[in-house]
């Protein structure tokens, strides 16, 4: 009885280059995809991690407002009082608050009262506050940066009258009663290099 031979196939080498053209197309396929892909995820965390940044300042900023404090604080010369909350040329900053609520969970020496302030530097939100209310030359300042990419941060104040003022104290409210005089609600107003202005108001509690 007769057998036959079984043929083997075999890949010829055209067969191998379009396989191996094929592979080297899909794999530059899969990793420009891929590359792509983490591109995207890297701008994501950048997008996440800037608004996270923009809440925490607006938190930083509201709770500030929200515990505002009727407690002037005496100028580092010793001869005249600073208002509770105070803006324009008699301050180096933006905005200076006294606030409540100052957490001490180390049961340091000092109270829960903070004074607290904010300026813009270099482009960047900085919050600075003092150890003590009502300090002198020798108290150290001590500043974090909030935020970056910020061109400017203004304020808004209402009166009892109902009317706004971009000024505190208001000029008709002079003494001590004037220093101790907090506004109805404050309106921020916050302008970035990439998200244009953004405005929150904010309630004062009386």
């Amino acid at each position: 009885m007769r057998t036959r031979a079984r043929r083997q196939s075999a890949f010829t080498l055209i067969e191998v280059l379009v396989s191996l053209a094929i592979f080297a197309i899909l794999s530059a396929l899969a990793y420009g995809v891929l590359n792509q892909t983490l591109a995207n995820a890297e701008l994501l965390n950048e997008r996440m991690d800037r608004l996270q940044a923009l809440q925490r300042t607006m938190r930083t900023l509201s709770e500030d407002f929200m515990q505002l404090t009727p407690r002037p604080v005496r100028g580092e010369l010793g001869d005249d009082y600073d208002a509770a909350l105070q803006t324009g040329i008699r301050t180096a900053f933006a905005l200076e608050l006294t606030r409540g609520g100052w957490n001490n969970p180390l049961a340091l020496p000092r109270g829960t009262l903070q004074r607290a302030a904010y300026r813009i530097e270099d482009g960047q939100l900085l919050r600075y506050h003092w150890n003590v209310l009502d300090r002198t030359f020798n108290n150290e300042l001590i500043g974090v940066t909030l935020l970056t990419g910020v061109d400017s941060i203004a304020f808004r104040f209402m009166q009892d009258n109902g009317e706004w003022t971009d000024q505190w104290p208001p000029q008709a409210a002079p003494g001590l009663p004037g220093l101790r005089q907090r506004p109805r609600a404050v309106e921020i107003i916050l302008t970035l290099q990439d998200e244009g202005t953004l405005t929150r108001l904010v309630e004062i509690a009386r």
